[in-house]
């Protein structure tokens, strides 16, 4: 146990072993034995691996550790515990160890993290325990911190600090440096200063590194970037992140209905935003949500059963479309052998396309000028696809049954149903963006609905008419 060190950026790290599962972050070897440790009841080897491991490392530890042993460990290295853990820690896993937490405790992380940070731990506490945790800090952080919370959940409100750096433009670089080392209150980290009018409104930026360089003597507004990217508070969180990987920002400046700066974004927060935004969209595809991993199993069971029982609803659609030709299966059993071939090619034909349309729509590389172009494009894929598998399909069908009319009543239906599943894979995500529904959400439904439904009639329709 006493060999497992974990070093932070200010040490020097120990060389991996060969049987480490990688060169960074948590392996299964130690939390196995921090696990066995945490069971005997042997406290120093694990404070002093909890006393080495960065911060996230040691999220991933709490996330990886049984409920039991979570418990063990803070009453073992709580006090070790750096409260930036519980920015890092998977949300589910973070609302049950706050719950364990009286108000005063909470208050103590909540003190110690960035506004932004702060704001996410006490979002999801019942109204009244967030009330409690809020009359337990120092009267400045209570209102900061309840103005943050007034903000919508996903809005540049909620990710912004309120800490920043701002200047008048008349002033020169020396009165700005001088203000930087004598000012005690400043955030903990930040790119560039911000220069703002009489009213405090934004008027230009200087990168740190510009501000480093010059010299003394020269004013703040020769040297500063006019142009800048402005963040309304309410901006929605999604929208932010797309300034920020659009324009290749570090930080940006977050203002009020007024326009005057009330606080910043910087690139740290705007990751975790694109990061999350990625997993949900994702996630959504599959019909599961963020919390399935940590989750209840009876809270995970609701959420998947209620997709669940919309794919039964959708199979029961696509199980009347075959009904329909019930004469046609029962005198040629060939084409209940086939059958599924041309509906699962159909649906993962789809489900491409569906992916990369859902993708584009979030980064915006799909638009309405772009549109018909795309969707031309998708379509004539799926069409040279369809005809290359129903060649393939065809001469399979005509070899293995020996009869040519079977090869080509499913290489017909196999065009058909493919090209069909590439326009519906790119339509529905954009027909759904435009009527301000998540194409993440829906859209895997209405795609897996089309494709069987079309794939079944095209291929029980043709043979009806071609074998009958």
């Amino acid at each position: 146990m006493n060999e497992l060190r974990f070093q932070d950026g200010n040490e020097e790290a120990a060389p991996p072993r060969e049987d480490d599962e990688g060169l960074y972050g948590m392996t299964d070897t130690t939390v196995q034995e921090i696990a066995e440790s945490l069971e005997l009841g042997q406290e120093d080897p694990i404070r002093e691996v909890v006393a080495e491991l960065h911060t996230a490392d040691l999220a991933d530890l709490i996330e990886q550790l049984k409920s039991k042993h979570r418990t063990l460990l803070f009453e073992v290295a709580g006090d070790l515990i750096d409260p930036e853990v519980f920015s890092e820690i998977d949300e589910s896993i973070r609302d049950d160890l706050v719950e364990d937490m009286d108000p005063t405790e909470i208050a103590a992380v909540v003190t110690e993290l960035e506004l932004d940070d702060a704001v996410h731990v006490l979002e999801d506490l019942e109204e009244e325990d967030q009330q409690d945790v809020l009359r337990e800090l120092p009267a400045e952080d209570r209102l900061v911190i309840e103005q943050s919370l007034s903000y919508d959940e996903d809005s540049a409100g909620r990710l912004m600090q309120r800490d920043t750096i701002a200047v008048p433009e008349y002033w020169n670089i020396g009165q700005t440096i001088d203000y930087l080392r004598d000012t005690q209150d400043l955030p903990n980290e930040f790119y560039e200063i911000f220069v703002v009018d009489p009213r405090h409104h934004p008027v230009g930026t200087i990168p740190l590194d510009r501000a480093m360089r010059s010299q003394r003597t020269v004013n703040v507004r020769d040297i500063m970037n006019r142009e800048q990217k402005l963040i309304p508070v309410d901006m929605d969180q999604e929208e932010v992140a797309y300034l920020f990987q659009q324009y290749r920002l570090a930080s940006a400046a977050v203002v009020n209905e007024s326009g005057a700066l009330i606080g910043m974004i910087t690139v740290d927060d705007i990751v975790d935003v694109i990061n999350e935004e990625a997993e949900e969209d994702i996630l959504r595809l599959g019909g599961v949500s963020e919390d399935d991993l940590f989750g209840s199993i009876m809270g995970t069971t609701r959420t998947r059963f209620t997709w669940l029982l919309v794919n039964l609803l959708t199979a029961v659609l696509a199980s009347i479309a075959i009904g329909f030709f019930d004469a046609t299966m029962e005198k040629i059993i060939a084409l209940a052998v086939l059958m599924p071939i041309v509906a699962s090619m159909g649906g993962n034909a789809g489900t491409q396309t569906l992916t990369v349309a859902v993708r584009a729509l979030a980064t915006r590389e799909l638009t309405s000028n772009n549109m018909f172009r795309i969707l031309g494009k998708e379509a004539i894929v799926a069409f040279l696809n369809g005809t290359a598998f129903a060649i393939l399909i065809g001469l399979v069908a005509w070899i293995w049954f020996g009869d040519l009319s079977i090869g080509w009543v499913i290489a017909v239906a196999m065009v058909v149903n493919m090209l069909v599943a590439g326009v519906a894979g790119m339509a529905i995500p954009i027909a759904l963006d435009h009527y301000k529904i998540d194409p993440a959400v829906a859209s895997s439904v209405f795609v897996t609905t089309i494709t069987d439904i079309i794939g079944f009639v095209a291929f029980l329709g043709i043979a009806t008419l071609v074998l009958l």
